[in-house]
């Protein structure tokens, strides 16, 4: 089964799957309706296509139609989808498609509100492995909606020797070196520091990818002139808003930024339904 169709699926679960006693009291006989979707603040869209499935889930001839794409900036007022077709599956089907919207949405209006505040196009702004318990897929792709890039999706697809690891190998060496004995050439090897004694280690032990970790931007100027293009530079810790452009300043290549996803806001949606 797909994955988001069982994030859907489970959503459903959780919110119907003993039934609607509410509307199958209301409703015993199949009627049709309409249901909009509008936009109660500006913000930037993204889950749209998410909210879609679960009707077509709840009830496959419910017909939807989308009036904006993922990324797009919405305006108060505006009426972000239409869905038409059996009562009883937009009555059930509201609560957990708005779900979806309110909180996808809401992760790529706050990575846009970055996006928009960052003064260069030198630095790429990414996210984190900081998400959701099952919702990562999709929160990584309201990242990308918002105009952010992401980081490795999970444990499987990116090499990060973080503190951790140094402490169990003994060493960034030593933890290079096994990383490198046991993985693909073609994976890039990335290794976390707090301080330019790690930096010089990571360095040289061959490190791809250097993250620098809730340096001071003085510490992290000097370890990026030292590193001196031979590795990407990554900053991450203590990354906000405020923060950002100071961050950027010091010639790191990436910013990673949890906030993204675990500080983002849910935006204001309301569902209308209507009989038709």
């Amino acid at each position: 089964m797909d994955l988001i169709d069982q994030i859907i699926r489970l959503a459903l679960f959780e919110d119907s799957g003993l039934g609607d006693v509410t509307t199958e009291s209301i409703l015993p006989e199949p009627r049709t309706g309409k249901g909009i979707i509008v936009a109660k603040q500006d913000f930037v869209l993204a889950g749209q296509k998410v909210a879609q499935r679960v009707f077509g889930i709840v009830n496959p001839s419910i017909d939807c139609t989308l009036n904006f794409k993922d990324g797009d900036a919405v305006r108060t007022g505006d009426v972000v989808f239409e869905a038409e077709g059996d009562l009883l599956g937009l009555l059930i089907g509201e609560r957990v498609a708005l779900n979806f919207l309110q909180r996808l949405s809401g992760v790529a209006t706050l990575t846009r509100t970055f996006v928009d505040t960052l003064n260069t196009s030198n630095v790429r702004l990414v996210d984190t492995r900081k998400t959701t318990p099952g919702w990562r897929t999709l929160e990584k792709d309201a990242v990308r909606a918002g105009g952010g890039f992401n980081h490795r999706f999970a444990l499987y697809d990116g090499i990060l020797i973080k503190d951790n690891h140094i402490a169990v190998a003994g060493s960034i060496k030593a933890a290079v070196d096994a990383v490198r004995k046991r993985t693909s050439h073609l994976m890039k090897v990335e290794v976390e520091t707090s301080n330019m004694d790690e930096v010089h280690q990571a360095l040289d032990a061959g490190a791809d990818v250097i993250m620098l970790d809730n340096m001071s931007p003085e510490d992290m100027t000097a370890a990026v002139d030292f590193i001196d293009g031979r590795a990407v530079v990554e900053a991450s810790g203590n990354v906000s808003l405020d923060t950002l452009n100071a961050i950027a300043a010091t010639g790191v290549d990436v910013i990673s930024c949890g906030a993204l996803t675990h500080q983002a806001r849910s935006v204001d949606l309301s569902m209308r339904i209507s009989s038709v």
